[in-house]
Order: C-alpha cells, then structure tokens, then sequence
C-alpha cells in the first residue's frame, strides 16, 4: 500500500539565500547607506507580498504571487525607511532582484529526503503558491528528480494557503487514486502544517526555516516536528504504518 507525502516547496525544500543574495548584488550600496541589509529588504518585502496575496485570495481577487512581489516592491522600500523609493532603485533594478526569486535553490538536504521516502515506499507530491513550470526549474536546476505530474499548485484553483481551500483538492486527488495510503503534508512553515492537518493530513514539521516554531499560536497537532529535512523523512517513515 503506497503512502503519500506532500511537500511545501518555497521555505522548505528551497531557501530564500539565492533571493538575498540578488538584492545585495543588484542593490546592496544603496541598502547599505540607509543602514539596511538585504535579507532584512528581502524578508519585510516578502512577507508584505504574502500578506496581501492572501488577503486578494480571501477577497476573491486573485491574482498570481509573482505579480503581487513586483508591484509591491517600492512600497515595501517606503515602509522601511526609504523616503523616495523610485529615485532609489530603477524598475530594471526592481526586475533583476524579482529575477532573483526564480532562482531559489534546494536545501542540502532535499535531494536525501525524498530519496529516504522513495525508498520507502512513498510517493512524494509539491503544493505549492508559484506557478509549477517555475518552482519545478528549482528541482531541474539541482538535478532532483520531480515528475511535472506531482506537483500541485494553487494557482489552479485560485485559492491561496493557508485557506483549507488550497489543500483539500490536494487531499482529494490522492484519496481518489489510493484511498488506502496514508496522505501526509511536509513544510517548514507550522502554518502551513497547521492548515493541512485541519482538512485530514497528517502533518510533519520541520525548524529548518523557522527556526523558532509558535506552538501555542498554531495547534498543529503534528505527528512529526524534526530540525532537518533528512530527520523529517525518517520520522514520517517511523510513524507510518
């Protein structure tokens, strides 16, 4: 009886270090001379992205994440401190450090997790935000293989994590090719694992990316919690039937 894991991709199989490392090449002496780092424009300039992705997608406006990070960029800037975001940095600027974003890289240990869960008998699955033909060059690029066929994206029905929306067509289209297998979601992101255990995944936690979990804000009801992803597979393989 095949088991099934579904993975976060952005923040847990890739890190944000190649996105950080764009803004400090493209933009770094500007930053510097307002006394700001580049993961510190990276991450505000994220989390703003995300914030309002997600408030479209309650609203039912929808609109791709890609989009969402590219027109939020100056006013990100203008919320840390720069007085005139576009004499700051050009729109070529703003486009190389989005570029940036495209080129994500694995985590070390993405390539042995999924190697230990195949092994084992597992098919692995993506869920992600991004458009699939991006998020699957990060696999492309590592040399890890991901069959184009097991990744599942949000932008297909408009909805974006963490609403249940987002996971349950996931949790539907395994339950319909093997209602016996055990279906877990994987993430660095307790949130992400939060929501998911909520529409019938069983839920795996890894602090890679957090570092720092907010147990008494998300009640996960995990089943794994791991600071590695390579413990992370072989916790979800000892706890599965």
């Amino acid at each position: 009886m095949p088991n099934h894991v579904v993975f976060d991709v952005v923040g847990t199989c890739v890190s944000f270090d190649a996105f950080y490392r764009t803004i400090d090449q493209t933009l770094g002496p500007q930053l510097r001379s307002h006394n700001i780092t580049a993961q510190t424009l990276g991450f505000t300039w994220m989390t703003n992205a995300e914030l309002q992705f997600t408030f479209l997608s309650i609203s039912e406006s929808y609109k791709p994440y890609k989009l969402v990070l590219a027109e939020l960029f100056y006013q990100t800037l203008h919320m840390i401190g720069v007085t005139d975001p576009h004499a700051f940095a050009t729109p070529e600027q703003r486009d190389a450090c989005v570029e940036g974003y495209s080129a994500l890289e694995l985590r070390p240990g993405t390539r042995d997790c999924f190697a230990k869960l195949r092994a084992a008998g597992f098919t692995v699955w993506c869920l992600t935000t991004g458009d699939t033909a991006r998020v699957r060059g990060y696999f492309e690029r590592a040399g890890v293989d991901m069959p184009l066929e097991n990744f599942l994206s949000c932008d297909t029905a408009g909805v974006a994590k963490p609403a249940l929306a987002a996971y349950r067509p996931a949790l539907d289209k395994l339950n319909e090719a093997d209602a016996a297998g055990e279906k877990w979601f994987a993430a660095a992101h307790l949130w992400d694992v939060a929501a998911a255990t909520k529409v019938g995944f069983r839920g795996a936690y890894c602090t890679v990316y957090e570092k720092e979990g907010s147990y008494k804000v998300f009640d996960a009801g995990l089943d794994v919690r791991a600071e590695s992803l390579e413990e992370m597979a072989e916790g979800i393989i000892g706890s599965s039937k």
